[in-house]
């Protein structure tokens, strides 16, 4: 199999234009020269290819960042079979959940601003919230024991569903031809799982906080995103559609069984292809490798990339530490908490996965994408492919691995 290796030209080529006035962030280093070992990462590059080979993905796009400079950036394989275009460094994928820390980075800056306060009932700004109630076992309705609150929504511990539970399908809660309204009304309609702050349960939630957004900013949802952090970071393809421009560059899903040749998988009705009537906060938007590892480096840079400050150090170090209660811990695994800025955080690194530090956090997309911060090395990692299953035989687990390994000093 040959090996596309990434061309670095220009730094505005790779990582996409910014502001003038702006330094150029995530400048390209020789590993060794931000403590990485070189035969470690070729590793991850052998490992990918292998899985190409294999037919269990197409193809990939992984960054490693260490010390705010890119030291591995490598793109294998193909975003479409049929056609035979190779993958790319700007090739565009369907990130879902990734989508959930975007929208949380939203809603913090609101929060500076005085918008709202974490412990604001959520039908303080949307009335429909105040109609809800919990479903009991013997299916029963009663009203919660309390209002669900803005901290809530970002914790997931409101007693949502998630987008694709059967409760929300039997009810056509979701459809990305509804707007954010019409998304509210529909989620309430649905009785919560548990009464608001007694459990972690895994939601829609960030769609519902891009409706709150548009409340407390007065703008679409879209627009805020643009105005306030995709545009000044410079994430120049990261959106809630693929563009015309970008149709060339977009990665097909492809559905991968043992034995059997990769198969093109469809998973929404409303193509990212199209602009959708829904701006979805929790799974909505397609972005690039370059681009979030650009959003992932202004976190682990206390809120600040290249001179241009998104949000104060202090909120992001609040939100990127373990928000639940011990209690709240009981209903996660593998030494996670979570953290408001939607990703799951390290808290016991004795029961998380081999060489996990406490405080390193991260999330993925149900289409096969990751994006990995390690505040104790200053690493980061990017990784995207489109498949189905997300993460076939544990790669993403892999590719951390060999990144701890090649973490020298």
């Amino acid at each position: 199999m040959e090996k596309l290796r990434a061309v670095w030209l220009w730094p505005c080529v790779l990582l996409g234009a910014v502001a003038a006035e702006a330094q150029e962030p995530l400048s390209r280093v020789a590993p060794e020269a931000v403590g990485l070992e070189v035969q470690q990462l070729d590793q991850v590059t052998d490992l990918l290819e292998q899985f190409v080979a294999q037919q269990r993905i197409a193809g990939a796009v992984v960054a490693v960042a260490r010390r705010g400079r890119v030291a591995y950036l490598e793109a294998v394989g193909l975003q479409d079979l049929e056609i035979g275009t190779r993958m790319t460094e700007r090739s565009v994928f369907r990130i879902y959940s990734m989508s959930k820390t975007v929208t949380a980075v939203a809603a913090m800056i609101l929060l500076e601003e005085g918008r709202f306060q974490l412990s604001d009932p959520v039908l303080n700004f949307l009335p429909e919230f105040g109609d809800v109630v919990v479903l009991e076992e013997d299916g029963s309705t009663r009203p919660p024991s309390r209002a669900i609150t803005i901290e809530d929504l970002l914790l997931h511990t409101a007693g949502l569903s998630h987008r694709s539970s059967r409760e929300y399908r039997e009810a056509g809660v979701r459809s990305r031809a509804i707007t954010l309204s019409e998304f509210v009304d529909n989620i309430v309609r649905v009785p919560l799982r548990s009464d608001p702050g007694t459990r972690y349960r895994y939601s829609a939630a960030p769609t519902v906080l891009g409706r709150l957004v548009e409340i407390w900013s007065g703008q679409r949802f879209d627009e805020f995103l643009e105005q306030r952090i995709l545009g000044p970071l410079g994430m120049v393809d990261t959106r809630f559609w693929v563009t015309d421009e970008q149709r060339g560059r977009f990665a097909t899903v492809y559905a991968s069984s043992e034995g059997e040749a990769l198969r093109p998988h469809r998973i929404e009705e409303v193509p990212f292809t199209q602009r959708p009537a829904l701006l979805e906060g929790a799974v909505g938007l397609v972005s690039t490798v370059p681009d979030f590892l650009r959003l992932s480096q202004m976190l682990l840079n206390g809120g600040d990339l290249g001179g241009v400050r998104i949000l104060r150090a202090s909120t992001v170090s609040r939100m990127t530490r373990n928000g639940l209660t011990e209690s709240l811990l009981a209903n996660r695994r593998g030494g996670s908490g979570w953290a408001l800025a939607n990703v799951s955080i390290v808290v016991d690194p004795d029961a998380a996965e081999e060489g996990a530090h406490a405080g390193e956090y991260r999330w993925d997309g149900s289409a096969g994408t990751e994006f990995w911060v390690d505040p104790s090395t200053e690493t980061i990692v990017v990784t995207m492919w489109q498949s189905s299953p997300a993460n076939p035989g544990r790669l993403r687990q892999q590719i951390r691995a060999l990144v701890r390994e090649a973490i020298a000093r």
